[in-house]
C-alpha cells in the first residue's frame, strides 16, 4: 500500500485522490479554526504551490477548537485567509476512528505515536516518502 491508494472528501463533497498529487510534495495539516496556531492559515495559503499541495484536515479532537461544521469551516478559511487549497471535511486524527491518510502518515512516519495538537503536518515528498513535522511553525520553514 501506497500514501497515493487513499483519498479523502473535500468540504464541497468531493472525493479527492491523493494520487492526483502524485509528483508533486503535498503537506497534510490538521487544522483547527479557534487554536493558537491558527494564524498558520496564512503561511500556509503563501506556501502552496505548482509544486507543493497544501491540503488542510480540520479536526476537533484538541481542545474543542474546530467546532464548527464543514461549511462554517469553508466560510472562515475562505473569508478570513483567503485559503484556495483543499481542505477536507471534518476528520479525528487519533484513535480508532482517525482518517485513513492520518492513520497511514502516524504509521509510517511516527509509529506508536499520536497527533499531539492542532497542526501538526506531514509532508509527502515527490516520490511519496512521508515526514513528521510536529506543531512546527513557522510552516515557511519546512523545506520541500
Amino acid at each position: 500500500m501506497s500514501i497515493y491508494d487513499l483519498s479523502f472528501i473535500d468540504n464541497n463533497g468531493n472525493e479527492i485522490k491523493l494520487e492526483s498529487f502524485k509528483g508533486k510534495n503535498v503537506l497534510i495539516v490538521n487544522t483547527a479554526s479557534q487554536c493558537g496556531y491558527t494564524k498558520q492559515y496564512a503561511d500556509l495559503q503563501k506556501i502552496q504551490s505548482d509544486s507543493l499541495v497544501v491540503i488542510g484536515f480540520p479536526c476537533n479532537q484538541f481542545g474543542n477548537q474546530e467546532p464548527g461544521t464543514d461549511q462554517e469551516i469553508k466560510n472562515f478559511c475562505t473569508s478570513v485567509y483567503g485559503i484556495t487549497f483543499p481542505i477536507s471535511q471534518k476528520v479525528e486524527v487519533n484513535g480508532p476512528n482517525a482518517h485513513p491518510i492520518y492513520k497511514y502518515c502516524k504509521d509510517v512516519a511516527t509509529p506508536g505515536r499520536e497527533i499531539g495538537w492542532n497542526f501538526e503536518k506531514f509532508l509527502i515528498s515527490v516520490d511519496g516518502l512521508v515526514t513528521h513535522y510536529p506543531n512546527s511553525y513557522p510552516v515557511l520553514e519546512i523545506k520541500v
